[in-house]
């Protein structure tokens, strides 16, 4: 599947233009193999276009976070990490003592989101998340 064919066609869709800089700034997340930073998406695409400013990316991201084509994780690096939706919904446990991080399936929150809506009456948007602690060889 061709995910930024999906994510160019649905801003067609929606009457956006497909300036370079936005073309460029989604084949950078959508040939990721993970989650990406606007510093790192900039660098790409200032090899490529060296007239384009890093504004230029952060508005790109910006509106593609708010249709909903990309989500946006913090991995407490000081810096917030770009996932294309269409690659899935997943979290990440995130050790804080070696740094390892590993994909935990949106099936395990399932049971938080439930007992918030149930208990709370408050519809938790879990879409992407990076939970904090220790990984089993870092001891808890």
């Amino acid at each position: 599947m061709n995910h930024s064919g999906d994510i160019v066609k649905k801003l067609t869709e929606r009457g956006y233009r497909l300036t370079p800089q936005r073309l460029m700034t989604i084949a950078a997340i959508e040939h990721s193999d993970g989650h990406i930073s606007a510093e790192e998406i900039y660098a790409q695409v200032v090899s490529k276009y060296p007239h384009v400013n890093i504004s230029t990316v952060y508005r790109t991201l910006e509106l593609l976070k708010q249709l909903g084509l990309v989500t946006d994780t913090d991995f407490g690096e000081g810096r917030v990490r770009y996932h294309p939706v269409g690659k899935g919904h997943h979290h990440h446990l995130v050790c804080q003592e070696c740094g390892a991080t590993v994909d935990l399936d949106e099936t395990a929150l399932t049971p938080l989101k439930d007992v918030l809506l149930r208990e709370y009456g408050f519809s938790a948007d879990l879409r992407h998340l990076a939970i904090f602690g220790r990984c089993g060889k870092c001891g808890s």
